[in-house]
């Protein structure tokens, strides 16, 4: 399995492969090649900044002589007119890396902002906001980072690291019971025990029955209400971790984390963000 550094160099790699092809030829014809140039990374909108680890890795990836200044870590608020960080090096260099690394910023810190702002509609309570995997395809490791820098927390990244049993496992296998006897058979059978297990429920006779059955880390609450929420938040009492997802907007978000829930999962953290409008200007 890929690590986490080598999934986001192969991204690096297709990104370029899609943008430069053979070459950037409105540059290698209009700059010569010995010219030396600093550009700085411009804000123009407010926000919250991610990225900017990542920005490097692209930069230095096009050229190691670039040198980076870091004006903003990743995490602050911006506002427009903040310089975020300042690079030195090759124009060539420069010029070639610009949109790869703003169209890597614009979505990271987009996704940050999104995030900040939902956590910051459950400030004074205990219930934090997750992510989920409805993320740009190839862009996963940089969208769930965005999710952390901007307050939030990573549900699972991937199938690989949690077992998850939605309704759809549970109607293939049979039923609730069956679901998770299997999956607990399989983490036995191959070495698995750390991986958690979190169970869909789709009715408080379903949250009954998955506690009666036990071995389950936590419990996903899927389309309940906030008052539903509330009743199957008293029947777990705390034995497990439990969850609130699907069809929670930002206007209910609130409602939601008042029952007493430890997280909420909200797909338009990552599915329906804007970037953040930045750019690369010659300084």
């Amino acid at each position: 399995m890929k690590t986490k550094d080598e999934l986001i160099d192969a991204l690096l790699d297709l990104a370029f492969a899609e943008d430069v092809g053979d070459g950037d030829h409105t540059t290698l014809s209009t700059i010569p090649a010995d010219a030396w140039g600093r550009s700085k990374l411009l804000i123009k909108e407010k926000g919250i900044i991610a990225g900017v680890e990542i920005a490097e890795k692209v930069l230095h990836k096009v050229d190691p002589a670039i040198k980076i200044d870091v004006k903003i870590q990743d995490g602050a608020e911006v506002n427009p007119g903040d310089i975020a960080f300042i690079a030195e090096g090759p124009v060539r260099s420069l010029l070639v890396a610009e949109r790869t690394m703003l169209n890597i910023m614009q979505r990271m810190s987009g996704v940050a902002t999104m995030t900040r702002k939902y956590q910051d509609q459950l400030k004074g309570l205990n219930t934090r906001v997750l992510d989920t995997r409805k993320t740009t395809p190839g862009m996963r490791m940089l969208e769930k980072e965005a999710v952390k820098i901007g307050g939030g927390k990573n549900h699972r990244i991937g199938l690989f690291d949690m077992i998850l049993i939605k309704d759809n496992h549970e109607d293939f296998a049979g039923g609730i019971e069956q679901a998770i006897k299997r999956a607990k058979e399989y983490c036995a059978a191959n070495g698995k025990e750390d991986l958690k297990i979190e169970v869909e429920c789709r009715s408080l006779d379903d949250v009954r029955k998955v506690l009666e059955i036990g071995g389950v880390d936590r419990i996903m609450f899927d389309n309940f209400t906030p008052e539903l929420t509330r009743e199957a938040v008293k029947i777990v009492d705390g034995r497990v971790e439990t969850e609130s997802s699907g069809g929670i907007t930002f206007d209910t978000l609130r409602y939601y984390g008042e029952t007493g829930v430890d997280f909420i999962s909200v797909g338009a953290l990552t599915h329906s963000v804007k970037g953040l409008d930045m750019s690369f200007k010659a300084f």
